[in-house]
Order: structure tokens, then sequence, then C-alpha cells
């Protein structure tokens, strides 16, 4: 191995990195210094001209002009492309792809607004001075119906249409649960009271623990309003917000009776037993029955857990008295909304 020179090649920065000049590249020095131009570096004693092809298989891509097929090397692996591949049976339960979904996106709908659907809501809603009614839409068959409901002039003009139309304005598809009736009806939600404003209005009260269900909050509000109660509480972060679906089961009943939303459910339980309300706990395995005539005297909240889970310890440990209801038949238990309204008419039997 030759000396190393001391001297820098021309040209050739610090560091061991070529530089650049404006010679031809046939023109500069070796790397390595020295005057011998740069050429193309040997194979074994050699020029790469001289160098011997090699005459085996050779891979190119598929779909290459004049090329063969990935599969020489591996089998027959590569000799489909994904073009020639069968198209793969889709799961009955994936996903459905963009493109099949069924129905078209509803529109999009005002902040604070919602739209109402069904004949006995649309109606209620609109003889209640407290809506502010945005839009009506409604078929030709359906104008009957509502008239017989609520006779005309209405509050709003009506705008005729098609089913397909309000299909799409309530993004109703085949398993959506919304039957409209012909009928729909875009307004405000309705604004709801202070606790102390709604106490003012006789009757008992139905107290909800995180039903979140909108058609059970809706049945138990139309139960609410057939035995006289005068609110229902529902806890705020889990009570639904006024939905079309709510006010369909409550059947007029929304526009009647208040829907109260609290943070604090065991809070509000405090604020009725001040206001000389007696608490009282629905459980099916508490040994006391409820029985009616014990509350004559007294005005009575009635406490509704979810099903399941039933109320929660706090909720429980508020309450004035836990009660079940009696059921000679044997059954453990009854649909939240079927308890509440069996519970509603054994504290008014009798009145």
């Amino acid at each position: 191995m030759p000396p190393m020179s001391q001297n820098r090649p021309p040209n050739r920065p610090p560091h061991g990195k070529p530089g650049r000049s404006n010679d031809r590249p046939n023109d500069r020095a070796n790397d390595r210094g020295g005057d011998k131009p740069r050429g193309p570096k040997p194979f074994g004693d050699k020029p790469f001209s001289d160098r011997p092809k090699f005459d085996g298989p050779k891979l190119t891509l598929a779909g290459k002009p004049g090329g063969k097929p990935q599969g020489e090397r591996g089998g027959d692996r590569g000799e489909r492309s994904h073009q020639d591949r069968p198209p793969r049976e889709r799961n009955p339960h994936d996903r459905a792809p963009r493109h099949e979904k069924a129905g078209p996106r509803p529109p999009a709908v005002p902040n604070g607004a919602v739209w109402l659907y069904g004949t006995h809501a649309v109606a209620a809603a609109l003889g209640n001075p407290a809506r502010r009614l945005r839009r009506l839409v409604i078929t030709e068959d359906a104008q009957a119906s509502l008239a017989a409901e609520r006779p005309q002039p209405w509050a709003i003009q009506p705008e005729i249409t098609d089913r397909a139309k309000i299909d799409t304005l309530l993004g109703a598809r085949p398993g959506s649960g919304i039957v409209h009736q012909g009928v729909a009806l875009l307004t405000d939600q309705l604004t709801s009271p202070a606790l102390l404003d709604a106490l003012h209005r006789p009757g008992p009260i139905l107290v909800l623990d995180q039903i979140s269900d909108p058609r059970n909050i809706g049945a138990l509000m139309r139960t609410a309003q057939a035995f006289g109660a005068s609110m229902v509480i529902a806890q705020e972060r889990n009570a639904p917000e006024e939905t079309g679906a709510l006010a369909k089961a409550a059947s007029g009943a929304l526009e009647t009776i208040p829907l109260l939303r609290i943070v604090n459910i065991s809070r509000a339980l405090i604020v009725l037993k001040s206001a000389n309300v007696w608490v009282v706990g629905l459980d099916g395995t508490a040994t006391t029955r409820l029985s009616g005539p014990a509350y004559a005297n007294r005005r009575v909240a009635l406490v509704l857990g979810s099903e399941g889970e039933g109320m929660r310890r706090l909720t429980r440990e508020t309450c004035d008295e836990i009660a079940a209801l009696a059921m000679p038949g044997g059954m453990e238990s009854l649909n939240v909304s079927a308890a509440g309204a069996v519970a509603l008419y054994e504290l008014t039997r009798g009145l």
C-alpha cells in the first residue's frame, strides 16, 4: 500500500467529501489523489465492458412492456395481478361501504331547533304559544288528520310535499323507527322552568334517575300527564334532549307538562324535601309495598331508576322511603315506563 499523500487532492473539501468543479467528469482527479482520470471501476482485472453477461432468469414487474410475470422465481405466486383475483365476499356484519348506505343524509338543523313528527305531537306543538315555529311540512293526505286534532288556521303556513321529502328531512329510512304519518314540524326546543317555579304546579312529581331512552321518557311524560303529575325531573347529563322520538312517545304531553333537566338529582331531592315533598324510591327488592292511601295527606315525589341498575346509591340514600310494587303474579320487574304508570295510578288511587 503506497504511503498516503500529505497534500489534499485538488477540489476536495475537508472531512473527505468530494467537491465540485467546472471540469468535466473525465478530467477530475481520482478521490485518492493522483492524475489518473476517473473511469469505470474494474470487475476483477476486466472493465465492465468485458464483463460476462448474466443469462439466468430475469425478474421484471408484471405489466411492463416485454417483461415476464414475477412468478418465474417463486412458482406461480406472482402470475396473477390484483385485477385477476376473485372479489372477496363481504361479511354481512361488516360496515357497508359509503355508497351502499341507504337514504340520503338529512339536512342540518339550526342550533336549538328540533323536528317534531306525528299527528298528535305536531298538533299539540301548534297549540302551544310558547313554541317558536319554523317550518310545517305535510302531505295532502295528512292535512285532514292534523286539522281534526288542531283546527285551522294554524299559526304557520304549511308546505305541501310528499312523503319522500319528509323522509329526507327527518333522515327516515328502514329501521330508523321514525314514523311521521306525513307531517313534521321544525320548531325551537322548549325552555324548562326553574324547579322552585315548577313546584307551584299541583300534583305528584316524577323523578327519573339516569333513564336515557327517549321513548321511555316520552311514555313516562304521557303517563305523568294522565295522572295529574306536576312535572318530570331527569338528570341533565344522561337524559336525552328534546327529540322527535321523545315528543311522539309523549303524544302531546311534552307541551303540557314541564320536563326539567337537573344537574344533580340528589340535591334536587333535598330541595323537594325542604318544600314538604315526601320522596319515595321505587325498587322491586324493597319489603315495603307502595300503597296510595298511606300517602293521602302528603305530596309525593316518585323516583324511578334505570332498567338493570336501578337507582344510584346516593339517590337511594336521599329518599325518605323505598317501596316496591305489589305484583302477585310473580313477575320480578316491569319495564320502567309500565312501572311508572302503575306507581302513579297507585298514588292517585282514591283521589
